[in-house]
């Protein structure tokens, strides 16, 4: 017999699995099984922790603050791992992909030269999570976010338009 807690943990899992990957494969520089594997571990963490939930904000905000958490204590686990690992996907991709793919590549870099909190609201924007849920997520007001947002266009633009030279 399914309880409660089961069909509201598979109703959550079932509308947030996408969002939570396309999320955890931004922290990854576009990696889909590294995506994936964090993505099980994230959904894992809210299972364990699910009677530990306070009730303060929105499931899909306590969600999002897992996966967010997940994707940076990952990070900074593996970070000389990754560096090598991006270093030699970086020569592939110049010897042989199309100019699309290229494009992806020199938008997933410039994001990575963003700060964590400034990668977390881009990420989540992208995922279309309102602002104000943002804010909550990252710890400063709607505002701060709206302006971030604004700033975190501005700075890609840059990045984007200066590696394409």
């Amino acid at each position: 017999m399914i309880t409660d807690q089961q069909r509201a943990f598979e109703q959550l899992y079932h509308n947030n699995v996408d969002k939570v990957h396309r999320l955890c494969l931004g922290y990854v520089k576009g990696n889909q099984p590294l995506a994936t594997d964090l993505q099980q571990e994230v959904f894992m963490k809210v299972w364990q922790h699910w009677n530990s939930f306070k009730g303060t904000a929105k499931r899909s905000t306590w969600l999002y603050r897992i996966t967010v958490n997940t994707c940076l204590q990952f990070l900074r686990d593996n970070k000389n791992k990754l560096t090598e690992s991006l270093d030699n996907k970086i020569e592939q991709v110049v010897e042989t992909v199309v100019d699309k793919e290229l494009q992806y590549a020199t938008l997933y870099a410039c994001m990575n030269k963003l700060n964590k909190v400034n990668k977390s609201i881009l990420l989540l924007e992208l995922e279309e999570v309102p602002q104000q849920e943002i804010a909550a997520i990252v710890g400063i007001k709607h505002n701060a976010v709206r302006t971030r947002i604004n700033r975190i266009k501005q700075q890609l633009t840059k990045c984007v338009n200066y590696e394409n030279i």
